[in-house]
């Protein structure tokens, strides 16, 4: 039936014949990447029902407890379950980690001591980490608690700076920091291959260094994590990639077992640890949330490279470009321009399944150094590994773009972007 056929929906939907042509082709054109993504979600799937397996997840996980939680199987199966997925000694995964940055500044800050120095290798830090450490005056941070920072940058290229780390590792390093995405940045992406090089790099150096990856945006990627390199911590948040789009709030920290530890009393109280910490009735979107991770990551990296595909045909800068590998979720386009990056989020948020009539604009969101625009009609509120995007409003006027639950809400999100910079007139003849 004429009615039924996927361009007509599309054309319902608000997007063109031109635009919908355009996205066709360069579908078409990804088939054989695609194939490779599917791939590696089929291995993560099965390396993620194989430790639930292992574990002896049962029905009674999922019930949860209230009060000061003790003994709750749920929750402590479901660490186990972490530390097996990421080949750790250890896990803490609790719904009182209320995002990637509290579960960053947990980390830090219970693995730190005054007189120690942390050092990023990676250059500086996504924006809201700038007052956990201090860069930023704020109360509280690490550097209110007698904690040094020292930061070596990317070189030009997007490589180590191996001279200079080697320079700024000193007997009071006690812990260095990976953010192994771009965050607010158009630098590359550090695959787990590249953080493994770097952790040994340190390690040859000083031995005893803790080596912390901030993994957001990065799990079930690839087949490895940056755990299965070296490091000795890895963090991140259930509103992004393990969390499945499922997961209603949380975060996760998995490695040694002192550095757990360490993590937990700070979290809750010294002499209570991991003992205390009611789950809440969260378990069962912990767990299925999980579960659903590898292939709902694979949908959203889709979205990425296609995204990447189209901007790239467009004339745009897209970081990674468009046939790059691909290390974590994240797509940045470069506009260079503000009217740009404000009519991509319209576009995203046009798209969404929630709050798809709002229009989102640019605000002083708390943690960042200049207004940013956010677009996100999720079912979770700020969940980055539904359809989003966001960006600073500041040159180069890069917008971030990130997540989809499905390859095909992704795919209509993305086109959505496009629709609306052509109908602004953004885009000229170039499409």
């Amino acid at each position: 039936m004429e009615e039924l056929k996927l361009e007509n929906i599309y054309k319902e939907m608000g997007i063109s014949d031109k635009v919908y042509a355009f996205g066709a082709a360069t579908e078409e054109q990804l088939a054989e990447r695609f194939k490779k993504i599917d791939e590696t979600a089929e291995y993560n799937q099965l390396k993620v029902l194989k430790a639930m397996q292992e574990n002896k997840v049962s029905e009674a996980c999922l019930l949860g407890t209230t009060g000061y939680g003790y003994n709750d199987i749920g929750r402590d199966t479901l660490e186990k379950v972490y530390a097996s997925i990421f080949h750790t000694e250890d896990a803490l995964v609790r719904p009182q980690i209320t995002c990637g940055t509290h579960a960053l500044a947990l980390a830090l800050m219970s693995n730190l001591r005054p007189g120690d120095e942390l050092l990023s290798p990676v250059g500086k830090p996504y924006d809201t980490l700038e007052e956990v450490i201090g860069i930023r005056e704020s109360k509280g941070s690490l550097k209110e608690y007698g904690i040094s920072y020292k930061q070596v940058d990317l070189l030009p290229d997007g490589s180590f700076d191996y001279e200079n780390i080697k320079k700024a590792l000193n007997d009071k390093t006690k812990l260095v920091t990976i953010q192994r995405s771009k965050g607010y940045q158009t630098r590359p992406t550090l695959s787990v291959a590249r953080i493994g090089e770097l952790i040994h790099f340190i390690k040859e150096i000083k031995p005893d260094v803790i080596c912390m990856v901030d993994n957001c945006y990065g799990e079930f990627v690839e087949r490895i994590e940056p755990t299965d390199v070296g490091a000795d911590m890895v963090v991140g948040s259930l509103i992004k990639n393990p969390g499945g789009g499922l997961a209603p709030i949380g975060g996760y920290i998995a490695g040694k077992k002192e550095c757990v530890e360490n993590a937990a009393y700070r979290l809750t109280s010294p002499g209570l640890g991991k003992e205390v910490g009611a789950s809440l009735g969260v378990l069962s979107s912990f767990y299925q949330g999980l579960f659903l991770a590898p292939t709902v990551t694979a949908a959203a990296l889709k979205g990425a490279i296609f995204a990447a595909n189209l901007y790239e045909k467009l004339g745009f800068k897209v970081v990674p470009n468009g046939t790059e590998s691909r290390h974590d979720i994240i797509q940045a386009v470069e506009f260079q321009n503000e009217k740009a990056v404000i009519e991509f989020c319209k576009g995203i948020q046009a798209a969404a399944p929630v709050d798809s009539f709002v229009v989102p604009e640019p605000w002083a969101m708390p943690g960042y150094d200049s207004d940013v625009i956010m677009a996100a009609g999720a079912f979770v509120s700020g969940s980055s590994i539904e359809l989003s995007a966001d960006g600073p409003i500041k040159p180069p006027y890069a917008v971030y773009f990130q997540g989809g639950l499905t390859w095909q809400h992704a795919k209509f999100g993305i086109l959505k972007t496009v629709q609306f910079l052509d109908e602004s007139g953004i885009l000229s003849d170039n499409l």
